[in-house]
């Protein structure tokens, strides 16, 4: 019939089988192609019925990504037309679910009259992800069959649901889970509804049940979300269309989920949203490396320490069934991060989140050792020991003389010198850095630092391997922090000066806070230790304290008095237990501070706090770019939103710079260079390449080294 689908007529029912690989995407040939078949189907007298199936490992991915943004994506037929028109079919339309149906084809899945679907089938309306919303009667129609609760859920939150829920919600009609394909049980289950003279259904003639749901519902899901969607712009338009599913027609809801779509469309968030879609799938392209390159196994995997970063690292491979070796020379230490990770994984065992069975089989997964003998057939070594470079070497000298050939040696190091690392084995292509963000086995970014001898295959491989354990890759080049703590410096650097200056702690929190930051600076250093800051510092003395006599004072002060945040229960503020207060010796410390240092004290504007901490991310990031330790802006976005607790609905340092206009960032960082004498003249020069582009009138996006 077409590139897209095929059309067949098994006896008196006609089947339209997706397949556009590889997730079906419906783009404007594959939306066409539907529609033809439809037609065909429909003018056919013989035909009384009709399937839609897919001919890949999954019914449908949604949307065709490639077309955002373009004109296709709104050229007839548009996918709520398809919908629209499937819906108002005169013969029953029955959908046979082999695999997931998410975004649009969920939505093309809703609109077929019945569903039959395989038992590992998901459903889901991920758009929110996104910054927007169901656009082709996603929001109407599951409120119809699942009911307001279960569909407001699913739509705010973006998460897939399973089969068996969805067949007792009422979405899913059947579920296959006898012998034969599920084509052929969609075909007779067709025939069976002939047979029966079953309906056809539209979601026209349904109305949401709302007998059963609380007073004020939609207020107190409103107050339930709000956290979480704390900045977004499309949650709360979600919510507004559920509400029209439960109060108009459908014809009427539908028209009002096309504005509020269109709406969030049209939104900083959405733009920022998406960019950060497209980004993290740019993250794993690696220019002038063949992405055909083969990859070396990595079958058996060996930590080097079992610390907190040792025991979290190696979670991260029993998780998914790779026998993990962990080395410590220390056996009582050792000892403790086995017991540690054993608790980590009871505590999910008693949330529900693993069995005891599961528990039992991820410990078995791993070795413990405390002789480098022991690790001589690994495919991989990640070594997690004190962030120390002469200790460092050592592990590396090592394992050069103890690990197979072409293993692949990386040290979880946040800032050291990847290739001074590599320089003591006699295999500097084996070398790499894989920069675990802690708790290890929670947070989802991944450093990877490509050292200047590291060979492409194992710098493919270990992105392939992020990917398998969960992590979202990011490649960075060598240099002191990479592309995230060295960027993070001076965003720490203007945070500690400004409490010199006048700003308290707690305002800066506030400003950061309400930019939609998780937490703002102070808050963030007392939670990863001040300890851990000033031993970081200490490393690359020369570039920081040398340029300025006042560089981090209030954070060293704070070190030597033993205050290394929550650990301790003092740090910028006082902790008693979960709770937290401003402490006024804090305050007093900076006013010492700031009279040794000749620092004027002053009122300062929360304008001046975000853009003194915000935009000093963006000029360091525009430095890194050009430095080439970042391929691409994106990257350092991807870096941010998944490794730093930068809000996803402002996209990434970069992307907000390209939103809000670089001219913006470039005037503001010479107004403090003007304003704030030699440490402005310091600090605040723009990046070349930032002024570059904001005097050209472009933005980071369009930057290609």
């Amino acid at each position: 019939m077409s590139q897209f689908t095929s059309y067949e007529v098994r006896d008196n029912i006609a089947v339209i089988t997706l397949n556009s690989p590889p997730v079906n995407g419906l783009g404007l040939g594959l939306r066409a192609a539907i529609m033809d078949g439809f037609d065909q189907a429909t003018a056919d007298e013989k035909v009384q019925a009709i399937v839609v199936a897919s001919a890949g490992k999954l019914f449908c991915g949604g949307a065709d990504i490639s077309e955002f943004g373009s004109d296709k994506a709104m050229t007839s037929p548009t996918l709520p037309e398809v919908c629209n028109t499937l819906e108002e079919s005169a013969k029953p339309i029955v959908a046979a679910l082999n695999g997931m149906a998410l975004g649009g084809g969920c939505e093309l899945a809703l609109a077929c009259d019945y569903r039959i679907a395989l038992p590992a089938v998901k459903i889901g309306l991920p758009e929110v992800n996104l910054g927007i919303l169901p656009g082709a009667g996603g929001t109407q129609r599951m409120p119809r069959l699942a009911g307001a609760q279960l569909a407001l859920e699913m739509i705010t939150s973006g998460k897939p649901v399973g089969a068996k829920k969805m067949l007792a919600a009422g979405v899913i009609d059947r579920i296959h889970e006898g012998e034969g394909s599920i084509l052929d049980a969609a075909v007779q289950y067709a025939q069976e509804l002939l047979d029966t003279n079953a309906p056809v259904r539209s979601c026209a003639q349904m109305s949401v049940d709302t007998s059963e749901l609380p007073e004020n519902f939609f207020a107190e899901f409103r107050k339930s979300i709000a956290r979480r969607t704390r900045g977004f712009y499309a949650p709360e338009r979600c919510i507004q269309c559920v509400e029209a599913a439960c109060e108009l027609p459908l014809h009427e809801g539908l028209a009002k989920e096309g504005e509020l779509f269109r709406e969030c469309m049209n939104t900083s968030q959405a733009r920022a949203q998406q960019h950060l879609f497209f980004a993290e799938r740019a993250a794993t392209k690696i220019p002038g490396v063949d992405p055909k390159t083969p990859l070396r196994d990595v079958k058996k995997v060996a930590i080097i320490g079992s610390g907190t970063m040792g025991g979290g690292i190696a979670m991260n491979f029993v998780n998914v069934g790779i026998p993990t070796v962990i080395l410590d020379l220390n056996a009582e230490a050792l000892e403790r991060g086995l017991g540690v990770i054993r608790t980590n994984y009871e505590i999910s065992a008693k949330k529900g989140r693993l069995s005891e069975a599961q528990v039992e089989e991820r410990m078995n997964l791993l070795q413990a050792t405390t002789e480098y003998s022991e690790i001589g057939d690994v495919d991989l070594v990640i070594e997690a020991v004190f962030e120390n470079m002469d200790i460092k070497k050592k592990v590396f000298q090592t394992l050069d003389e103890v690990c197979k050939p072409g293993a692949i040696l990386a040290t979880n190091t946040s800032t050291l010198d990847v290739d001074e690392i590599a320089s003591v084995t006699a295999r500097p292509q084996d070398v790499i850095g894989l920069h675990f963000f802690s708790p290890a086995n929670v947070m989802r970014l991944l450093e990877i630092v490509r050292g200047g001898k590291t060979a492409d295959d194992a710098l493919l491989t270990t992105i392939k391997m992020a990917q398998a354990i969960g992590k979202v890759p990011v490649v960075a080049g060598v240099c002191w922090g990479f592309i995230g703590n060295r960027i993070l410096e001076p965003y720490g650097r203007e945070a500690a000066r400004l409490i010199l200056e006048g700003a308290t702690p707690a305002q800066i929190d506030k400003v950061l806070y309400d930019f939609g930051l998780a937490m703002g600076l102070p808050s963030m250093i007392d939670l990863a230790g001040i300890d851990v800051g000033y031993l970081t510092r200490q490393g690359n003395q020369e570039a920081f304290y040398g340029r300025d006599p006042g560089y981090a004072a209030i954070c060293d002060k704070l070190h030597e008095l033993g205050r290394f945040g929550q650990k301790t229960g003092r740090g910028f503020y006082i902790y008693e237990g979960r709770d937290k207060k401003e402490d006024p010796e804090v305050i007093s410390l900076a006013e010492t501070l700031a009279a040794e240092q000749s620092i004027t004290r002053r009122e300062i504007s929360d304008q001046e706090v975000l853009e003194r901490t915000i935009y000093m991310l963006i000029n360091e990031g525009a430095q890194v770019l050009e430095d080439g330790i970042a391929y691409r802006s994106s990257d350092i976005d991807t870096v941010y939103c998944n490794g730093y607790g930068f809000p996803g609905h402002r996209g990434g340092p970069m992307q907000y710079a390209d939103e809000i206009g670089l001219d913006t960032v470039v005037n503001a960082l010479n107004k403090y260079r003007d304003q704030l004498g030699a440490y402005g003249e310091e600090w605040f020069k723009p990046a070349p390449l930032l002024e570059k582009l904001a005097a050209e009138g472009k933005t980071f996006k369009e930057f290609t080294a």
